[in-house]
């Protein structure tokens, strides 16, 4: 073997891990089975050649949580499938510095189910469900004559109807995450979260689905992705992905693997593959 090819094979993984995206997946506690879903979420990203993800899990629930400090500052973004006990109040305020400060932070979907009394973190992920969240945590989020208000009537906080596929329509084209996808796709069976509320802050709604009454919803065209901004941080939303059946959609791999990349790195370098779903037709991958 020529001396350049073996110095090639031992340079080529040395930089790869240099310029690959660090990713710290949080998981450890969720009312959602979080020991399926993490895997799936390390293998999608790593799958692009453009992330090198760890995983932090927490103590189960109950335990005890004063050990959890991850080190935030290692990584160019969190991935938190969490939603659980509190964090230590040290490690929330490292995580508030950490996004502040330019990390990224992706909210995957029962992450926005978790920590209804952090106030920093419910203006990172704009809207959230359940927890205890009342018309005191925030606004609903409508989309009425072609463009976003808020609703700050009372009435319950985190809700979804019977498992379905839905369509899924951005709303705007032109970010980084959105930008070359079809206006219109349809994203495999899931929860279809609806009646999320809070702060909004920053937020922008990337795409929304019709929370369809004949399947218990409101009615409304919820937001399903959204892109917010919290000090010089990014964060990217997604409710999409219960489950693994959920999670085989490529729309939702798709939208995982754009939305980190932006929230890393604040620009998208990953192309709409040839598999992406049409407006009635999912697409899967197994």
């Amino acid at each position: 073997m020529k001396l350049s090819l073996v110095l090639c094979l031992l340079i080529a993984p040395a930089l790869y891990a240099a310029s690959a995206v660090k990713v710290l997946i949080i998981d450890g506690q969720n009312n959602h089975k979080w020991q399926e879903t993490t895997p799936i979420l390390k293998k999608d990203l790593e799958s692009t050649g453009k992330f090198q993800v760890d995983v932090a899990t927490t103590p189960p629930q109950g335990g005890d949580m004063s050990g959890f400090k991850p080190n935030f500052s290692a990584y160019k973004v969190v991935l938190s499938n969490y939603n659980g006990d509190a964090w230590p109040k040290e490690t929330q305020t490292a995580f508030e510095q950490f996004v502040g400060n330019g990390g990224g932070f992706v909210s995957y979907h029962a992450a926005d189910n978790a920590f209804a009394d952090w106030p920093a973190y419910n203006e990172m992920i704009g809207v959230g469900g359940w927890g205890g969240r009342t018309e005191k945590s925030g606004a609903y989020i409508r989309f009425k004559a072609g463009d976003f208000s808020q609703e700050a009537k009372p009435g319950p906080s985190g809700h979804h109807g019977t498992r379905h596929p839905f369509q899924v329509i951005i709303r705007n084209a032109n970010h980084p995450v959105t930008k070359g996808l079809p206006q219109i796709w349809m994203h495999a069976e899931d929860e279809l979260y609806d009646s999320l509320r809070g702060p909004g802050g920053a937020m922008h709604v990337l795409a929304t689905a019709l929370s369809d009454p004949d399947t218990g919803g409101t009615n409304e065209q919820e937001p399903m992705l959204m892109a917010l901004t919290f000090g010089r941080g990014r964060i990217f939303h997604t409710t999409l992905g219960h489950d693994p059946v959920a999670m085989a959609c490529v729309g939702f791999i798709v939208t995982l693997q754009r939305g980190t990349e932006w929230a890393a790195t604040g620009k998208v370098t990953q192309k709409m593959p040839a598999d992406f779903p049409t407006a009635n037709q999912v697409s899967v991958r197994r």
